[in-house]
């Protein structure tokens, strides 16, 4: 997951394992559009996404399930619902991975 590694904290291969986590999560269109929905929030969101969507609700959850996964996404048990934000630090930890690629 993307959201336990920093370069101060892991190695050149751990964190080769995290950039390619987390480019494999962002590999779907849908993936990208729904963090870009949940970055665009101020406050998570439950069930909204479905609306904004051309997806079924479990297309999204799926996808959802795979953002979690990869550390970018946060989801919170709400009662019946999850509530999903997107991770901020993990994002710009990603951004920092993707960044040192070249170097």
């Amino acid at each position: 997951m993307i959201e336990v590694m920093t370069t101060t904290s892991a190695g050149p291969d751990q964190l080769d394992l995290a950039l390619a986590m987390g480019a494999k999560a962002l590999a779907h269109p849908m993936r990208v559009r729904i963090l870009r929905l949940l970055l665009a929030r101020t406050e998570c969101v439950c069930g909204g996404l479905v609306d904004e969507l051309p997806l079924a609700q479990a297309t999204v959850s799926q996808h959802l399930k795979v953002l979690k996964a990869a550390g970018l996404v946060r989801g919170e048990v709400d009662g019946p619902r999850t509530r999903y934000c997107a991770d901020r630090d993990a994002i710009a930890r990603l951004q920092g991975l993707l960044g040192a690629l070249g170097q």
